[in-house]
């Protein structure tokens, strides 16, 4: 307990498989109607982090992290936006370092554990606004994000505003999500990251001439991507050990607030603790909903603007 029944049953027919029920939301769902304001803020290292508002004059906040390599214009993060501010919520959806349109000024990018982010927008929204209750949204890696800054109360605190969370397709375990990316048509997906990641590391290069980008057009797998830029560039003397730090696995036992999790259990990414059963079993605040059917973000429903995701977490947080 609490592992939770899921309502979802099965996607539109044409959504034949995990990875159909994953790529065709990604290329071809639009959502209209979602005007943001932006704000940038700064950040305690002296880089900045982008904000995009949707500012109703409620009291109610929703603040959304983004996947890997997305952002504030991605289908999925303007779904949640749009269905929250039509019940009466603000929403915050932030850009990790790097994402949607503009390079930051550090050496560092970012990763799946970069809850320091997260905390300073969280912090950032209850000092300058005069919300009552602040409730958190994460899918994939935002997911693992959020996960881990509940997970760290015991070393930084929460906000008291900050009351409960979703975690949509989260990499759990993201060492054994990584491994994935290696397999068979995942091949497809880690190529996708790999090729986008390549493109900011050589921009990175042109603010610090000091990182290495000979030879990285030859570079054709991720771990050794991580291997050979993002682990050292964050600090880290691996691959390896930079996914176990990014791992948000060991904080799932620590969370005292309300989360839950909606992992399908056909996600091509996804497999062994990405779905942990036992931490949700022993821990009264995490709720594990694992639908068999909805890939990767994918979750579609017949005729709805809004996901089945999306419309679970709106009833989850509403509650």
């Amino acid at each position: 307990m609490p592992l939770v029944e899921s309502s979802y049953k099965r996607p539109p027919f044409f959504y034949a498989n995990k990875h159909l029920e994953t790529i065709i939301p990604s290329l071809t769902r639009k959502i209209d109607g979602v005007l943001y304001t932006r704000e940038q803020i700064e950040t305690p290292d002296d880089d900045f982090l982008n904000v995009d508002w949707v500012k109703n004059g409620n009291n109610r906040l929703l603040v959304i992290s983004h996947g890997l390599e997305g952002g504030s214009d991605r289908h999925y993060v303007k779904g949640l936006a749009k269905l929250f501010s039509q019940h009466g919520w603000d929403v915050a959806a932030w850009n990790n370092r790097t994402c949607n349109g503009e390079m930051n000024r550090q050496r560092i990018l970012y990763h799946h554990a970069a809850s320091y982010d997260l905390r300073t927008v969280v912090e950032h929204c209850i000092t300058t606004g005069s919300y009552k209750e602040v409730v958190l949204a994460g899918i994939s890696m935002g997911g693992g994000q959020t996960l881990r800054y509940l997970g760290e109360e015991s070393e930084f605190g929460l906000p008291n505003e900050v009351s409960k969370a979703v975690a949509i397709s989260a990499p759990c375990s993201l060492i054994e999500s990584a491994a994935t990316l290696k397999n068979g048509f995942n091949k497809v997906y880690g190529q996708k990251f790999l090729n986008k990641l390549k493109s900011k590391i050589q921009k990175k290069a042109e603010q610090f001439p000091d990182i290495d980008v000979n030879g990285i057009e030859k570079i054709k797998d991720l771990t050794l991507f991580d291997e050979l830029y993002s682990a050292p560039i964050h600090g880290f003397k691996s691959a390896e050990e930079f996914y176990e730090h990014c791992n948000p696995y060991p904080f799932l036992k620590q969370i005292t607030r309300d989360v839950l999790i909606i992992n399908a259990l056909n996600d091509p990414m996804l497999v062994g603790e990405c779905f942990p059963v036992s931490v949700a079993e022993s821990n009264p605040h995490i709720h594990l909903e694992i639908p068999k059917r909805g890939g990767h973000v994918g979750f579609m429903l017949p005729n709805s603007e809004f996901t089945y995701s999306e419309k679970r977490t709106l009833e989850f947080l509403n509650a």
